[in-house]
């Protein structure tokens, strides 16, 4: 999923709006499980249950200013691109192993096929990642992939460093010494709470974010930062607040592109297409 052209380049104040409110008036409908929007009304309410003025939100007869109209926009976007495009892209563990299997069997890759880290039963492939790294490899032409760095990502000048990212991410192409696309993938199908450790997943790739932001403005060097994500049950029936920072993040500019579940074989072809094009137009 590419960020919507409407809600790109909105200065930070217009997401500590739709952070504050959202974290106030809750994310779902409890019933139904369905991403809220909100309206006006709502949003004011939100804001002075903060202690906060909504004189920026709302005229006082009532009309919405420029920034209300636009908050109004944003959460109804939100919500459906959630409810009607996420959710069903959304695979549990038996539709990714049979979309794995799948691919297997069609690709035939000679690419990494990681483990996850479970044990018994559930032991078995990394199921997203190796989706992943199978569709790299059968749509890379050739070209060298690191799937599974060991090493921090570096930017250099001249050979001389000029940026390494703070951590270590799960892909870069075709290498973590100048890349031009990194990847954080995060698959969660045997969790069964809503713990730190998935929510810090997506801090993770909101510092990526952060450092290819200092790169692309101070040193004009830009970067495909793509996520990519995946578990039903973790990210709907458990998660779906981490959902929405994922869709703020994204149009925040901090990610290129998310690419929920199955959206990874209808999508990420094209991207790693894009990406051959670029380095063989370099040659």
């Amino acid at each position: 999923m590419k960020p919507d052209r409407r809600f790109t380049q909105l200065d930070k104040r217009f997401w500590a709006n739709v952070r504050s409110i959202s974290e106030k008036l809750g994310y779902t409908v409890r019933r139904t499980k369905k991403i809220k929007v909100y309206d006006l009304e709502e949003i004011c309410r939100g804001l002075h249950a903060l202690n906060l003025q909504s004189s920026h939100i709302s005229h006082p007869d009532g009309r919405p200013t420029e920034l209300g109209a636009k908050l109004h926009e944003y959460f109804r976007y939100r919500a459906d691109v959630l409810n009607t495009f996420v959710r069903p892209h959304l695979m549990d563990a038996r539709r990714a192993r049979s979309t794995f299997t799948e691919l297997y069997t069609q690709l035939q890759p000679t690419c990494p096929i990681p483990k996850n880290k479970q044990k018994g039963e559930k032991a078995g492939p990394a199921y997203l990642t190796a989706i992943v790294n199978m569709i790299i490899e059968a749509n890379s032409n050739g070209l060298p992939c690191d799937y599974d760095p060991k090493r921090l990502t570096t930017f250099t000048d001249k050979g001389m460093p000029v940026r390494t990212l703070a951590r270590r991410v799960d892909g870069c192409f075709p290498g973590p010494v100048n890349p031009i696309a990194i990847w954080e993938v995060k698959e969660y199908y045997y969790t069964t709470t809503f713990g730190s450790r998935v929510a810090d997943g997506i801090y993770e790739t909101l510092l990526d974010g952060l450092e290819l932001e200092d790169l692309r403005k101070n040193e004009g060097v830009s970067v495909q930062h793509l996520l990519i994500i995946d578990a039903y049950e973790t990210w709907w029936n458990l998660g779906r607040s981490c959902l929405c920072r994922t869709i703020e993040m994204l149009h925040m500019g901090y990610v290129d592109e998310v690419l929920f579940g199955y959206e990874v074989v209808e999508r990420l072809p094209q991207i790693v297409g894009g990406w051959v094009a670029a380095l063989e137009a370099d040659r």
